[in-house]
């Protein structure tokens, strides 16, 4: 029999998100995101599908690497202006029961003690559905703007995550034993002292050396998710990550990114099947497949361009502007998302990407693939993807907001219920016993798993 997908939605408190130009659509909403009720709207909608969680992206700068300004992407809302993801999630737990939580935070622009405590507070507001989504930040503009010179180097800005999660970690897990709250009112005591630990880390990047101040959440370490698909990305992945996102715009590429993930697992001492990975995609669906095309060209009508090159040149590292229309991208080496430069240039050897090719590819979804069609047409498409392949699920991001997801769920997810392939109840516990069903909390091999106290 086969497995069931995870979907979640992705999206990210901004206009528009991945499909630039869309927000003028007359049924788009997304220039409602300041509107509290337009998030609880939708994380009704996503509980009414059965939906795993909402993943919610994040930047800290601006894409101003293409024309070397920031004149493209405001005219053309590409991720900007951005609010915080954390903020929604307290409101969006208040109305819904299962629905997880992924928000992105970057480990450069925060420092762990406060950060760790946020998140504990996210998973006990939430009854233990958040997790954080990893990042090291790639826009030169987000460090500008916290006081660095420039983007640390790719490889380094990892080697600061590391030490990162050996912070958060030890906070998590080491710092209050199991019996610590007491809460007895008899006696007064509400924390036995001799339970609670200060983690005396002294690392390369941080020194921390008190306890954590918040008592253990419900997970205690949120669910752990990751995006970053290159060498270096893959490695702190297969250490830490519980899931990966990815965003491969072909089949050739994903079969080969899901095949170096679970050697990388493999590899750090993990099974292959303890990291679940999860596709970037973007599904138009309708009744038929002509109506479903038809709304496709409608989409297309809003569509921008030199929005969709604003956010490629924000991801690479290069700036589009310089490029004509007709010339091939070749691989260039970046501080930004090289495993986005890889995706267009050297993962697939049977494809070569122009410049024209690749506005109009991610015009409409970002850098991930768009499937259209009918319920069943779509259907077949995310069957041969994962079966293919051997991805865990998909990331379903959205174009009009909130039709894409409203139709996801009113259409898509019966069809792959009836194939046996999604749910048809939610799980109960928290966000990593619905996803594993191996409780909790983090579990060996986990590095993060001997840390806790006992």
């Amino acid at each position: 029999m086969s497995k069931h997908l995870i979907i979640n939605a992705f999206t990210m408190n901004t206009v528009g998100h991945l499909s630039t130009g869309l927000w003028r659509h007359p049924r788009d909403q997304s220039t409602r995101y300041t509107n509290l009720r337009y998030w609880t709207d939708l994380a009704r909608t996503l509980e009414r599908g059965l939906i795993d969680g909402l993943f919610i992206a994040d930047v800290l700068g601006v894409y101003d690497t293409y024309g070397g300004n920031a004149d493209a992407a405001l005219t053309h809302a590409a991720q900007v202006p951005v609010n915080d993801p954390l903020q929604l999630v307290p409101a969006m737990a208040s109305v819904t029961t299962h629905l997880g939580f992924g928000v992105t935070a970057s480990v450069n622009f925060e420092h762990p003690f406060p950060f760790a405590r946020r998140m504990t507070t996210l998973d006990h507001l939430t009854d233990g559905r958040a997790g954080w989504n990893i990042v090291t930040s790639y826009l030169e503009s987000g460090a500008r703007n916290l006081g660095q010179s420039a983007q640390i180097p790719h490889d380094q800005r990892y080697a600061i995550a590391d030490d990162y999660l050996e912070v958060c970690y030890k906070l998590w897990e080491a710092s209050w034993a199991p019996g610590a709250v007491v809460a007895d009112r008899e006696r007064g005591i509400y924390a036995d002292p001799a339970q609670i630990h200060a983690i005396n880390h002294d690392g390369p990047f941080f020194r921390v050396p008190g306890f954590h101040l918040s008592e253990p959440s419900p997970q205690r370490t949120p669910v752990l998710f990751q995006a970053g698909a290159s060498l270096r990305g893959r490695a702190f992945a297969a250490a830490n990550a519980e899931c990966v996102f990815v965003a491969a715009p072909t089949r050739t590429v994903l079969k080969k990114q899901v095949a170096d993930f679970r050697a990388a697992a493999v590899a750090a001492g993990r099974a292959g099947d303890d990291i679940r990975i999860l596709e970037q995609m973007t599904v138009i669906v309708a009744e038929t497949d002509a109506a479903a095309q038809a709304l496709l060209e409608d989409y297309r009508r809003y569509a921008s361009g030199i929005g969709a090159l604003t956010l490629m040149s924000g991801w690479t590292g290069i700036d589009f502007s310089r490029f004509s229309p007709d010339q091939v991208l070749e691989n260039v080496e970046s501080d930004a998302i090289q495993s986005a430069v890889e995706a267009f240039t050297r993962a697939d050897p049977s494809r070569r990407w122009t410049i024209a090719e690749i506005a109009e590819y991610c015009a409409i979804g970002g850098d991930g693939p768009v499937l259209v069609g009918s319920p069943a047409t779509v259907a077949d498409q995310l069957e041969e993807w994962a079966d293919e392949t051997g991805v865990d699920g998909f990331n379903f991001a959205s174009v009009v907001a909130p039709e894409t997801f409203t139709a996801i769920v009113d259409l898509l997810i019966p069809e792959l219920q009836a194939r046996g392939r999604f749910k048809r109840n939610y799980a109960e516990g928290t966000l990593r016993q619905k996803l594993f069903g191996r409780g909790d909390h983090l579990a060996a091999p986990h590095r993060a798993a001997g840390l806790r106290a006992r």
